[in-house]
């Protein structure tokens, strides 16, 4: 078994102290790459994206606030300076600045954090998934939809396999629905619920206006974007319902050095839909800003 196989779970720190679990791969003495997933799902999101990153990278895959196995925010804050604080947090922990890869929330919340930092870089270079600036309305209301319905909890694994079929109607809806329990936890009752806070949805997430206003805040993130001076890579899901070809134009007029890949065949959960793909062009990105 290689460094790179080797898959660690450990505590790391986030904005006032809240912990956040992670899952590190490969050599410590290489530069770190942390991959931040979206909202509502888990640092489990990246498929095969851990270990192609930890063959030449020290990789981190973390849960967010609220998600997977990291703690709960005990005043229920979900908003984008909160997430935006934790990914500052673990970043400016390394001696060496890091990547930062970001899905969807992950995403804007490591834009934000980028350009809102004082001092030394807080990161080496961004990858953002599927998100910028401008994203349409109706895919963020699609996703809010799928995120409040049933928050009272699935009877069987078949009734969420079935959810997510709908949802993402050109994947494949597996045969095999263990891996679902990664997303999951299982109640004294025996229902299945989604592993967040509900919170998240029901406070900040509680309806498509809310969401747009609290997370999605595009005025803010252009200036952001507009402050950006690391090496920018998007990786775009060419069926993405989020980001429109439109949306990933004006982010590269908003951040001249950004590069764009255009993954077909995949919707907004690009490395979920093509991960030899995703892992190919972040893997690409990643060599050609290697710090010499």
């Amino acid at each position: 078994m290689t460094e790179a196989d080797h898959v660690e779970t450990i505590q790391l720190r986030g904005a006032d102290g809240i912990r956040l679990t992670a899952d590190v791969a490969g050599a410590s003495d290489r530069p770190p790459v942390l991959l931040w997933h979206g909202g509502g799902q888990t640092r489990h999101a990246w498929g095969s994206a851990l270990q192609a990153v930890a063959q030449q990278w020290h990789g981190y895959s973390i849960d967010l606030r609220g998600h997977g196995d990291s703690e709960w925010a005990a005043n229920g804050e979900y908003t984008l300076d909160a997430f935006a604080g934790d990914v500052a947090s673990v970043a400016s922990s390394f001696s060496t600045p890091p990547v930062l890869v970001g899905a969807s929330l992950g995403g804007i919340a490591s834009l934000a954090a980028i350009a809102d930092h004082q001092g030394p870089p807080l990161a080496s270079a961004l990858v953002l998934v599927d998100v910028a600036p401008r994203v349409e309305a109706s895919g963020v209301n699609r996703i809010s939809a799928f995120m409040t319905s049933n928050l009272d909890g699935f009877d069987s694994l078949e009734e969420v396999a079935d959810l997510i079929a709908a949802y993402n109607p050109h994947r494949p809806r597996p045969s095999n629905l263990e891996g679902l329990k990664k997303n999951l936890r299982r109640r004294a009752d025996g229902k299945w619920m989604w592993h967040w806070d509900p919170r998240f949805v029901s406070g900040t997430f509680g309806s498509p206006d809310e969401t747009r206003s609290s997370l999605v805040e595009g005025s803010r993130l252009g200036e952001a974007a507009r402050r950006i001076t690391v090496p920018t890579l998007l990786v775009r899901g060419r069926m993405s319902d989020l980001l429109s070809e439109q949306g990933a134009q004006e982010l590269l007029e908003l951040v001249p050095q950004a590069e764009l890949v255009d993954v077909a065949g995949a919707g907004h959960m690009v490395a979920g839909d093509r991960n030899d793909a995703f892992n190919d062009a972040v893997i690409d990105f990643l060599e050609r800003v290697r710090p010499s």
